[in-house]
């Protein structure tokens, strides 16, 4: 009841889902840094995620991987999977998911979908997915995942869709590997709303570009102190850290992002 894209990008990991089914970021992904990512799905088997990850961990290859869950599951003909590790991966379906129901895979990605509208959605998926390498990977997830729903989608309609992504070091403020999970539980376009909750994370949480940085002197530093004092501070650094900002902030200088924001409050 649902499509999913698995993929790899360099060391990062990551799972985009969406589906008529509520919360479905709570059932489907699973990644860990170094070993792979999987989306169980379908009559989902829950267990695949640990087992999957631990199987992945021991050095066994995506195939491998699933054709191990596949053969310990008495249910694996409702089952859909699919499987990213460091060197390749596998999308798997079983004859008796509901149909349209099918995948694809290549060396970096693995597409899934079942009850969906036909196999251009999963098509549609792979196209975006290969045309988008330039993008940040999040983004290049998002991307692939709303060409499936602009295809289609699940074929009974929209209600929950999912970001997951693992890259070493890469959690919030440098804390843990997880650097996305983003999850639209229940809403009437939830592709749209994950595309607006990912422009939000990476306001909050993304790093700024040395290369857009402005000097926080003269005219720019006059602006500042004045639009600070408007909202009632003396300190970039407390406001910053009211609005979550602060980790854009860089000594001496200042986010274009983060000015923005500054003047946008400052305005009401």
């Amino acid at each position: 009841m649902t499509f999913s894209i698995v993929a790899r990008h360099g060391n990062a990991y990551g799972v985009a889902v969406a589906s008529k089914f509520l919360a479905v970021g709570a059932l489907v992904p699973a990644a860990e840094t170094g070993i792979g990512a999987l989306a169980t799905q379908a009559w989902a088997n829950l267990a695949y995620r640990p087992q999957g990850l631990a199987m992945l961990r021991s050095g066994a290859s995506p195939a491998d991987t699933v054709a191990a869950l596949l053969a310990a599951d008495d249910g694996r003909v409702h089952r859909q999977l699919g499987v990213v590790g460091p060197e390749s991966a596998v999308s798997w379906t079983g004859e008796e998911c509901l149909p349209w129901a099918g995948g694809v895979a290549g060396p970096d990605y693995a597409i899934q979908g079942n009850i969906l509208t036909g196999p251009e959605v999963v098509a549609d998926i792979e196209a975006a997915w290969l045309a988008s390498a330039e993008l940040p990977f999040a983004e290049r997830l998002l991307t692939a995942l709303a060409a499936g729903d602009a295809a289609g989608g699940d074929s009974r309609g929209r209600q929950s869709a999912a970001l997951y992504v693992v890259e070493p070091g890469k959690g919030v403020g440098g804390w843990g590997d997880t650097s996305h999970d983003l999850r639209v539980e229940d809403h009437a376009d939830p592709v749209g709303e994950l595309r607006r909750l990912l422009a939000l994370h990476e306001v909050l949480h993304g790093t700024p570009d040395p290369a857009t940085l402005l000097p926080l002197d003269g005219e720019l530093a006059d602006e500042v102190g004045a639009l600070l004092a408007a909202l009632g501070y003396d300190d970039l650094d407390r406001w910053a850290g009211v609005e979550n900002l602060e980790g854009r902030l860089v000594e001496g200088r200042i986010d274009p992002l983060v000015l923005d924001h500054l003047r946008t409050a400052a305005a009401g």
